[in-house]
């Protein structure tokens, strides 16, 4: 399978300060407030969910097609994501803005003042599919993750009238979306991901019931944190596949990006939806355990033992000869 992924693409720049915001902020004077910090750590990480998601499909060897927005200093980050097996030739570069950047300073006691630069992702909303499309000879399937809303909006509206296969994964792009742009997302979706909570947070916004969800989308794939993740199609009994087993907990940042290339990267070798939800959490605990959501090492042996733990024998040899 061909697929391309939508959505975000950004760098984090996390820094901790040793002391306490609290300490410094005068309380009668937080009309008039100016601080500054002296930071002891700065972590610069990549991220961004299309490019998150297609940096674990690349570890897949599955060749991915990036679609999103990005800036003129893309270029260092575009040479690690091509080292990585992503397709990175679609991506729109603005003349105008910088890449996407979350800035967060934490404290000691973890309170955050944080900022998020949209920058050029505000115009992937120029970005046309069918270019795309014709320049890799096809696409079987486009995940629309979060991103600028109106570019989220027409590439659904653009795959249903091309007759491309769609996955809808909004996420934290939920909460700025009005329930008519969510309904034209999510209707004739082949896949719809979503937490629990973006789960409600959908069925809230849209209007619909979980039943009348699920009549208008292929397969619900629902992840439950440490308890898994859950499979839902209209007509069919619910299937629950466990967590993986896991190590060190070190970050969860991006966890739910790396199972979702692992789920696009069975469902591609044609395995059952309960192996790629299997798949997906072998994949997001070798996140897990990492620290950043593009800084974990995914090898054959590493994946086929986290399955045969988890899962059983019979789990790892059915994706043994496609990794």
């Amino acid at each position: 399978m061909r697929i391309a992924v939508a959505g975000s693409i950004a760098t984090d720049h996390l820094m901790s300060f040793e002391g306490r915001f609290a300490e410094q902020i005068i309380p009668e004077q937080i009309q008039q407030l100016s601080l500054s910090f002296l930071i002891d750590e700065l972590d610069v990480r990549r991220g961004g969910v299309a490019a998150n998601i297609c940096f674990g499909m690349g570890r897949f060897g599955l060749d991915p097609v990036l679609v999103g927005a990005a800036g003129a200093d893309f270029e260092d980050y575009r040479a690690w994501l091509d080292r990585h097996g992503v397709d990175t030739s679609a991506v729109y570069i603005s003349e105008l803005r910088h890449t996407a950047r979350f800035i967060c300073t934490t404290d000691r006691d973890q309170n955050q003042i944080a900022s998020f630069y949209a920058g050029a992702m505000a115009e992937a909303r120029n970005i046309e599919l069918r270019p795309i499309a014709d320049r890799v000879g096809g696409l079987d399937l486009v995940l629309i993750g979060a991103d600028d809303p109106a570019a989220m909006v027409r590439h659904s509206e653009e795959c249903r009238t091309r007759g491309i296969a769609f996955a809808a994964d909004p996420s934290q792009q939920l909460a700025r979306m009005e329930g008519p742009k969510v309904r034209t997302l999510v209707e004739g979706a082949l896949f719809l991901f979503a937490n629990e909570y973006e789960k409600a947070l959908a069925e809230q916004k849209t209007g619909w019931s979980d039943a009348e969800v699920l009549s208008r989308v292929g397969t619900r794939v629902t992840t439950l944190g440490a308890k898994g993740a859950r499979i839902d199609r209209r007509g069919e009994p619910s299937v629950h596949v466990p967590a993986a087993v896991v190590g060190e907990l070190v970050d969860p940042t991006g966890v739910g990006d790396a199972f979702r290339a692992g789920f696009l990267a069975a469902h591609s070798w044609g395995l059952s939806l309960e192996r790629a939800a299997q798949v997906g959490n072998a994949t997001a605990v070798h996140c897990l355990e990492a620290d950043g959501p593009q800084e974990y090492t995914l090898t054959t042996a590493s994946l086929l033992d986290r399955l045969e733990r988890s899962y059983g024998a019979e789990a790892a040899a059915e994706v043994e000869p496609f990794v």
